[in-house]
């Protein structure tokens, strides 16, 4: 009797090592262990990736052991029973072994193993390596059956196809920290990284309007005058109309040329000194673009739309800036395109884009139909509204502040519940 008492106790140490184990593997970090096998040449995380690289093979492993060992300590406690009680033993064996089990072998190994996953994923590694390795031609024959009788009713086997994007914006989205401006930063610049594929360059270009264009006919001291008034160092060059782009100037190149010439203009040749215009289509994907700028060595492309009509204008910073945020330098124009306002709501310029406000405020306004604010409201309003109009829609309320003729300038965006 005392031998089979000691059997069980074993047995149930048994079940509860493979309970822990199954859920410390599951429950484990899979970019943690990729790191420490990387970087950190840990063979307890290289094991523990192998083991979930093939996760089957392990779950089979420690399914047979548990239900091997959990059906023995059953049989044993039953027969234990039966001889201390005779026929009712049953019933005891089976309301004891259920809650013997359910607490010992299930609830609190697998209570540990969540909250010490990686440690104990770590510690239990080799062990189950050992394991899976010997109960190989078992586990593959029990597959064999698994996929047969799955085929049979139709049922298709699916490979993981390692983690996803929505799996990596949803671990985004779960960052947290105590500083909750960090990790707001950081989750916009982990989410612009990942939209790099989806947003194209007319979302975040400087539309035409806002396009600082010098027309090369002017005389040379006039277009000279135009640079240094300019806080940017490139410029297009236009022929007779904007749409005409013949070549950017640069004002490095500029200024070496007034001083090859000793300071006298008259000589100079403004078109000779321009570089040749990159066009680029207005639904380039900006990490295409991105490539593109780092191939070519060139931080400036005019973007054109299916019609070859200039739209206007982007930059390796713009970009940059999707990423990390505003870069503003000495020469940049501190100009305000939205204020807030003592009642909670908010002064936005028509040509505000829709990301930057969804990267400032956290909004979830649609960008896939238009790239500004104005656009949005044009789009959604199915006209162009009228001065003082109101609109509501995507949880805001959108009045109508300014308007130059057909151009929506301005409009006072209230969030929900302030509405």
């Amino acid at each position: 009797m005392t031998f089979i008492i000691c059997a069980i106790v074993l047995l149930i140490l048994f079940s509860a090592f493979f309970s822990g184990s199954e859920t410390a593997l599951t429950a484990a970090s899979r970019p943690l262990m990729h790191q420490l096998e990387q970087d950190e040449e840990d063979s307890r995380a290289a094991t523990v990736n192998r083991l979930l690289d093939s996760k089957e093979r392990l779950i089979g492993a420690i399914l047979l052991g548990n239900n091997l060992v959990n059906i023995l300590a059953s049989a044993l406690a039953t027969s234990l029973m039966i001889q201390l009680f005779g026929e009712t033993g049953v019933v005891w064996a089976t309301l004891v072994m259920t809650v013997v089990v359910l607490i010992f072998a299930e609830i609190m190994p697998k209570t540990f193993a969540l909250q010490n996953a990686n440690k104990m994923a770590l510690s239990i590694a080799p062990i189950m390596r050992v394991l899976v390795f010997i109960l190989a031609p078992i586990i593959a024959t029990i597959q064999f059956i698994v996929a047969g009788t799955l085929k049979l009713f139709g049922a298709k086997n699916s490979e993981d196809g390692g983690q996803s994007e929505a799996e990596l914006r949803g671990a985004i989205n779960l960052h947290d920290s105590d500083d909750d401006d960090a990790v707001s930063q950081e989750r916009t610049m982990l989410h612009s990284i990942l939209d790099l594929t989806d947003v194209e360059v007319r979302e975040i270009m400087t539309h035409r309007k806002g396009v600082v264009m010098i027309d090369v006919d002017l005389p040379a001291e006039e277009i000279v005058e135009q640079v240094l008034d300019s806080p940017y160092t490139r410029i297009p060059l236009y022929r007779d109309e904007p749409d005409n782009i013949i070549g950017v100037l640069h004002a490095k190149a500029l200024l070496r040329a007034i001083r090859s010439q000793k300071g006298d203009l008259s000589g100079l040749n403004i078109e000779e000194l321009a570089s040749k215009t990159w066009f680029i289509p207005e639904a380039t994907s900006l990490m295409g673009q991105l490539e593109a700028f780092r191939a070519r060595r060139e931080h400036f492309a005019i973007v054109v739309d299916e019609y070859g009509s200039v739209m206007g204008i982007v930059t390796l910073e713009d970009i940059l800036e999707e990423i990390v945020g505003n870069i503003e330098d000495e020469h940049d124009d501190q100009v305000e395109g939205v204020q807030l306002q003592t009642d909670g709501s908010y002064f936005v310029d028509g040509i505000v884009t829709i990301r930057d406000l969804n990267r400032e405020f956290e909004w979830r306004l649609p960008d896939e139909e238009a790239a500004t604010i104005a656009g949005l409201l044009l789009h959604e309003a199915r006209r162009i509204p009228d001065v003082g109009q109101i609109f509501h829609f995507f949880g805001f309320r959108f009045e109508v502040r300014e308007r130059k003729r057909n151009q929506i300038t301005s409009i006072r965006i209230s969030p929900a519940q302030d509405c």
